[in-house]
């Protein structure tokens, strides 16, 4: 009950009726505040029921194709190949975070990296692709991933002339850096190269599935619902 409640108030059963006018106001703004936080979660995008198959997740998230399709006219990079990448990454988790560590075994600590999202694009290189582009994006955001792994194709291709087609080399350049990748730091790294290989594989799966049924996305009228 709050202090301000009672301000004013007379004695006697006068309080008793202010008490329980507070106490009626207080649940009302609990009830409030968990009925918008349920909405927010709700409005959340959920994760594809069968990330395998390419269709399926555009039939589920019909604007992830579009937002797909405009990074790869943007940039380049093949939507197989930029999907084929989040879903390594986050299985096409919003809001994904590394686990926290534990101290001694018990405590939750800090996490072990500052990756986050779709992408799970650390913090720093997040902030050189906003200051590339000139504008803030939010990790959680779908139209942004796509358009953060269509960039990072761009700079591959620019700074190490990575074919933007080569899943199996941008996913290496993906996870080490760029850098990392012309030093070739992955070469002592079997289980990333088995990785690696995954991904590879994941998008010539999605890119034969694409074939498909990309001309039904395609359709304006799809967008609207009347497909």
């Amino acid at each position: 009950m709050s202090l301000t409640c009672l301000q004013g108030s007379p004695l006697g059963s006068g309080l008793i009726l202010i008490q329980a006018s507070c106490t009626v106001e207080a649940m009302v703004r609990i009830f409030l505040i968990f009925l918008v936080l349920t909405l927010l979660t709700s409005c959340a995008t959920p994760v594809p029921q069968h990330t395998q198959d390419i269709c399926q997740v555009f039939l589920q998230n019909p604007k992830w194709y579009k937002a797909a399709r405009r990074s790869e006219k943007k940039w380049g990079v093949p939507i197989p190949v930029q999907m084929a990448i989040i879903h390594q990454e986050s299985h096409f988790t919003a809001k994904i975070k590394p686990e926290r560590q534990q101290l001694l075994g018990v405590i939750p600590w800090t996490r072990p990296s500052s990756s986050k999202g779709y992408t799970q694009a650390l913090k720093i290189t997040w902030k050189n692709y906003e200051k590339n582009i000139g504008k803030n994006r939010s990790r959680s955001d779908f139209s942004a991933a796509t358009d953060f792994v269509g960039w990072y194709g761009d700079q591959a291709y620019r700074r190490a002339d990575i074919p933007k087609n080569n899943t199996y080399a941008l996913y290496l350049a993906y996870h080490e850096g760029i850098g990392g990748y012309q030093k070739e730091t992955y070469l002592k790294k079997k289980w990333l190269i088995h990785v690696a290989k995954k991904v590879e594989l994941q998008a010539d799966t999605y890119r034969w599935q694409l074939q498909k049924c990309e001309k039904r996305f395609q359709r304006k009228k799809f967008f609207w619902g009347l497909s």
